[in-house]
């Protein structure tokens, strides 16, 4: 599977800056001139949620939304409270993009950070109160919600030494993602008509640190976790189902409901789930049992497999 990456600019609008230069004659001459907007130029690495045209280019789509924060003095400690740039709404109208409210730069010299996070945080219960440790839901009927993308870019760049005032963006999958194939014997005639596929027990909740990119789950919140059908399943299988979900240890068990009775596959050890990963559980179901062809877990390319396995009614 090859990596995807696309590349979208976004053109933010903002107010000019005033021109207040500390330069010493020494510096005049190597500093660029102040850029008056802050831009930012994003991407996304590995796979990703926007929409795939049928030469296989990528781009957002209109009424994608991203947050955007920025601050001053060092990459790694900064007042939420004296952000820069404050959950700046930037909205993709299908060609460019328009934050609100406006971002600026603080003044020319200063050192800029960014943090990046999609989808946007656009409702106050939604809110961002802490970058280090935000409380993250999974809600496995709003797939593109619960998708959470994260970019940081912690160079520090300025007014000045920004390429053109721009800032990259490379947003990366935090959150974990599932697949479930299945294969079915012979003896059933035909593929028959599956009533769910289930997460037993898995962690919905966590905690983010947006600024490191890592997720912690909430061991003590466990659900089971519908997956969705996939409108076209995976290559040599009849059927397949997947879901966004939490990256977390201890997870093993996987539910299949044919006519009102449950096949039920538990794995030996953990089904990984890794942020920034998707594992592919192949399953062949019989009439009497299921039959684990794999289990794969891949960063958006390469992975390792687990062999073996069974399960019973």
């Amino acid at each position: 599977m090859k990596k995807m990456k696309t590349t979208t600019t976004l053109a933010v609008m903002a107010v000019a800056l005033a021109a207040i230069s500390s330069c010493s004659n020494d510096h005049e001459n190597s500093v660029q001139p102040a850029a008056k907007y802050i831009t930012v130029n994003t991407s996304i690495g590995r796979m990703t949620r926007v929409a795939t045209d049928a030469d296989g280019s990528q781009h957002f789509e209109a009424d994608d939304q991203i947050s955007v924060y920025a601050w001053t003095g060092k990459a790694t400690e900064f007042d939420f409270n004296s952000l820069v740039v404050n959950n700046s709404i930037n909205t993709y109208n299908g060609k460019t993009w328009t934050a609100s409210p406006q971002m600026l730069w603080a003044d020319q010299g200063s050192e800029h950070y960014f943090i990046g996070i999609h989808p946007a945080k656009t409702q106050i219960a939604s809110a961002v109160t802490d970058l280090t440790a935000d409380s993250y839901t999974l809600d496995a009927t709003n797939q593109a919600a619960s998708d959470l993308l994260v970019a940081t870019n912690l160079k520090g760049w300025s007014a000045t030494t920004a390429p053109g005032g721009m800032v990259d963006l490379e947003f990366d999958h935090v959150m974990a993602k599932l697949i479930v194939n299945l294969k079915f014997r012979t003896q059933w005639g035909s593929t028959p008509t599956v009533q769910s596929v289930t997460a037993q027990n898995a962690a919905t909740t966590a905690t983010v640190n947006y600024l490191e990119k890592t997720v912690t789950a909430d061991g003590a919140a466990k659900e089971n976790i519908s997956l969705t059908a996939l409108a076209t399943p995976q290559a040599d299988n009849a059927l397949s189902y997947a879901s966004i979900m939490v990256p977390q240890s201890g997870f093993h068990t996987i539910i299949i409901r044919i006519g009102g009775k449950d096949y039920t596959y538990t794995h030996s050890g953990d089904i990984k789930l890794e942020s920034g990963k998707y594992t592919t559980v192949d399953l062949i179901v019989g009439r009497d049992r299921i039959e684990l062809g794999d289990v794969t877990v891949n960063d958006w390319q390469k992975g390792d497999v687990i062999d073996g396995g069974e399960a019973v009614d």
